[in-house]
């Protein structure tokens, strides 16, 4: 980790100045040797990166969007192109060019920590060695920030600390290992949390890809990494990757709440607050991102999913409609692009296919439509036979007819119930 930190010496003295400045303004609050006055500086340090870093951080979400979405894309080509890894690179280079998506994009928010990270590292550890940090932090300075405790445990302390090294920084090693060791599970939870947030709520479920998997595999793989690393951190590094983990997770908070990705459970819960908010202000003023959001929901016309769908014919219920601009108004004086009229999307209506039935459900069907058709019939015959007149049955004899003769006379003219009427067929000599 020294070797690691040394590279990055050249920003280890902006890095100090930084610290220094916000010493200056908690130390006369908490009192220059306090703890708190030089950990509230590292946190303060972290707060002022991550604020430069905001640019870098939306890059980051419409890269890691844009991966999501390629993830199809990039399967067929695999798929393609299995056998030939160098034409795979090609038509994968080939495509994000296309897209205009860069998959380092992602990666740009620790990539620009990194330096401070290992300045901070090398700043600590030149304090714990009592070591001068250029011309920065010396003589009483250096003393200072050696003295400075949080909650007993010296900011230039670590896990593995020796117990003499420990009792030069005037502590105890108890201290340093209970403290050290509460705050490095706290930032693997941290991390944890961060990354089980991102794929329970903010992934679109529809799509099954080995990005996914990934993701999930980086979720338990990651708060690892920190655990076994933080023990070689000193307590003021642990304090500095704690407050970026706990920033990281908030700025992630408010992205899915705001901002979520197509087709997750966050758009799912944002698109049914902003149905609840346009019904009862019947399309009132809305912000700039929600006429956005609504906007990008009407440009896709038929290629919406369930979730937009359902917000679509949810204001259509409630009496209003979604205009081009994104703009919500009441219908009458609206353009309506609801379910069935994709026409200002520049599409036709999407078909509703029916839905799949599984075997046994076909074999019921069918079962129910035969037994009511055999009983339909047994009325019909039923109902023909009764409505007969009586004396159709007992037509006049001719003269000299025998008793029990003629055509249309006696029982056996009357027809029984699902028999043809008239003379019937005489049976076969063999099945008397």
């Amino acid at each position: 980790m020294d070797t690691i930190a040394s590279f990055f010496s050249f920003i280890t003295t902006p890095v100090a100045w930084i610290i220094v400045q916000f010493h200056k303004l908690y130390g006369a609050i908490f009192g220059p040797d306090s703890g708190w006055a030089w950990g509230l500086s590292i946190v303060s340090l972290v707060v002022l990166i991550r604020i430069c870093l905001i640019p870098l951080f939306v890059k980051q979400i419409k890269a890691t969007r844009g991966m999501q979405t390629l993830q199809p894309e990039m399967k067929k080509i695999q798929e393609r192109y299995k056998n030939d890894k160098q034409r795979q690179s090609e038509e994968m280079m080939k495509l994000y060019k296309e897209t205009g998506t860069n998959p380092l994009s992602s990666c740009l928010p620790i990539l620009a920590q990194s330096p401070f990270f290992f300045a901070l590292y090398h700043v600590l550890n030149s304090i714990a060695s009592n070591k001068e940090v250029g011309d920065i932090i010396t003589g009483p300075l250096l003393a200072s920030a050696q003295k400075a405790h949080i909650f007993g445990a010296p900011l230039a302390a670590k896990f593995m600390d020796s117990p003499e090294k420990v009792v030069a920084l005037d502590a105890t090693l108890t201290n340093v290992r209970i403290v050290t060791a509460i705050m490095i599970i706290m930032m693997s939870l941290s991390q944890f949390f961060t990354q089980r947030q991102l794929m329970t709520k903010n992934v679109d479920m529809t799509v099954k890809t080995p990005f996914m998997q990934q993701q999930k595999m980086l979720m338990y793989v990651f708060p690892v990494i920190f655990a076994v690393f933080g023990i070689n951190f000193p307590v003021g590094v642990l304090v500095y990757w704690l407050t970026t983990n706990v920033w990281t997770m908030g700025q992630q908070m408010y992205v899915i709440r705001q901002n979520p990705t197509p087709g997750s459970k966050a758009q799912g819960a944002y698109l049914d607050r902003l149905q609840a908010k346009l019904a009862r202000s019947e399309g009132g003023k809305m912000r700039k991102s929600e006429r956005n959001i609504v906007k990008a929901i009407v440009a896709k016309g038929r290629d919406r999913n369930d979730i937009e769908r359902k917000f679509i014919n949810g204001l259509s219920k409630a009496g209003l409609a979604a205009q081009t601009d994104g703009v919500v108004a009441k219908s009458d004086t609206a353009v309506a692009v609801a379910e069935g009229d994709d026409t200002g999307a520049g599409g036709a209506s999407k078909r509703q296919q029916p839905k799949r039935q599984s075997k046994s459900q076909r074999q019921s069907g069918t079962a129910q439509v035969q037994s009511a058709k055999s009983d339909s019939d047994a009325k019909t015959s039923l109902q023909k036979s009764g409505d007969e007149p009586q004396d159709s049955v007992s037509k006049a004899k001719p003269a000299g007819a025998k008793p029990g003769t003629g055509s249309g006379s006696g029982n056996r003219s009357k027809a029984k119930s699902g028999q043809r009427k008239g003379p019937q067929r005489p049976k076969h000599p063999s099945k008397k």
